[in-house]
């Protein structure tokens, strides 16, 4: 489910799929985004890693136009977010954090709305949203309201909103957080096989692991800012990625004291 690049107006082949440059936000005294400027690479698997309270979800929130920024932007395919979002959103499919759904409908309900909002027609509609929740295992609560949906279910059910466009770009916040091991190996697979046919993935995640398994290209945000990016390799220097990561983040100048009194 790949959108056809040239019913886009988009060049296929020049530029990245996905740019952030000079992206700042502050909330009162708290810098949370300073100057972060990253490039993903059409066809690459990019994962952003960090800390909590990094500005990673800031910072996502602002390029894919959730958060608007005090400076900077974001281009998807070459289209600006902010001058011209009809556009930029057709191409990209969202996972945010925290993804509120309407809890009132159903599986099919939502994926069919959504659907139609997006100006789908009904066929490929029905199609589409058959095909999603076989393959993400919800087929058989598909008439199952989402207020009584696991984390789990949830997190998939917002994985299916953002595939349903079948966009170009992915940016997924902790796609697998909470989900099983079954379903999280055909989501994996199913995010390898859209790389592989073209598209590009952008994966925010603390899960170190994953991120090594998945991404050829990797970012470390730290305090607003980037402290590390471009390929896995050249980012991880020798190093497990876990190893680089608390390299580049840990700054802590004391040695672990307290909770003695554990375990005694």
């Amino acid at each position: 489910m790949i959108v056809t690049p040239d019913g886009n107006g988009i060049n296929p082949t020049e530029g990245p799929a996905f740019e952030i440059y000079d992206l700042c936000k502050t909330f009162g005294q708290t810098v949370a985004v300073n100057h972060v400027s990253l490039s993903v690479p059409r066809g690459s698997f990019f994962g952003l890693v960090g800390p909590n309270g990094a500005g990673k979800t800031t910072t996502i929130s602002m390029a894919v136009g959730l958060l608007r920024p005090d400076e900077g932007g974001a281009r998807i395919f070459g289209v600006d977010v902010w001058q011209n979002p009809v556009r930029a959103k057709a191409l990209v499919g969202v996972l945010p954090d925290g993804y509120a759904l309407p809890e009132r409908l159903t599986a099919r309900e939502l994926l069919t709305y959504l659907g139609e909002l997006r100006g789908l027609d009904k066929s490929t509609i029905d199609l589409r949203v058959r095909e999603l929740l076989t393959i993400l295992g919800l087929d058989r609560a598909e008439r199952t309201l989402v207020i009584e949906y696991s984390a789990g279910m949830r997190k998939k059910v917002g994985l299916a909103t953002a595939m349903l466009h079948a966009p170009r770009l992915l940016i997924l916040d902790e796609p697998l957080e909470a989900v099983d091991p079954v379903s999280a190996a055909t989501i994996k697979e199913i995010l390898r096989e859209f790389v592989a046919r073209g598209g590009s993935v952008v994966l925010s995640s603390h899960v170190m692991a994953l991120v090594e398994q998945l991404c050829d290209h990797v970012a470390v945000i730290n305090n607003g800012t980037v402290a590390a990016a471009g390929p896995l390799d050249a980012v991880r220097a020798g190093l497990s990625l876990e190893q680089r990561f608390i390299q580049l983040v840990d700054d802590r100048t004391t040695e672990l004291k307290g909770l003695s009194w554990l375990a005694r």
